[in-house]
């Protein structure tokens, strides 16, 4: 089945909520785990529609078979920082290793490129050995580590690589 990418719309709103959800549950890479975000469908509609309102941020959705699989934000910095843009993506875990990852990767590069964006960051688990193999595949380089920056459910912490595509 084909997948598309697309700019999210405020009616994806509902889908966009399901789609965390489910993530969510499936990964302990994100911020948020199986409770989800706590939000409304208003509020989010109104997130996707602020995103939308600047030609320079983007959220893109990765849609198969009309379900959303997969996003990807950029989120420009404000100000003197404005050359800069801060990068999250995430991916059903059911559609890991099918590249649509480095498909909405690459379509937040270029819309980076194309809003004349200097710089892409992102952290990523230390230990998630996938996202930054798919990171460095695409250019981004590793700028340093920031120890302890998840405290997990069981009191353990988690490192996070802070990692660079300079456009």
């Amino acid at each position: 089945m084909d997948i598309t990418i697309e700019r999210a719309q405020p009616e994806d709103a509902g889908a966009l909520i399901a789609f965390l959800n489910r993530i969510g549950a499936e990964t302990d890479n994100l911020t948020f785990g199986s409770e989800g975000l706590p939000i409304t469908l208003e509020e989010e509609a109104e997130i996707i529609r602020e995103k939308n309102r600047s030609p320079r941020n983007s959220l893109l959705l990765a849609k198969k078979g009309g379900d959303i699989v997969g996003d990807a934000s950029i989120e420009t910095l404000p100000r003197r920082m404005a050359h800069r843009a801060e990068f999250g993506i995430a991916v059903v875990k059911a559609e890991w290793g099918q590249g649509i990852g480095s498909r909405l990767l690459e379509a937040a590069i270029e819309h980076a490129k194309a809003q004349r964006i200097e710089i892409v960051e992102l952290e990523v688990r230390s230990d998630n050995e996938r996202a930054i193999r798919l990171y460095r595949t695409h250019g981004f380089v590793k700028i340093g580590t920031y120890r302890k920056y998840f405290k997990m459910e069981d009191g353990t912490y988690a490192d996070f690589d802070l990692m660079g595509l300079y456009l």
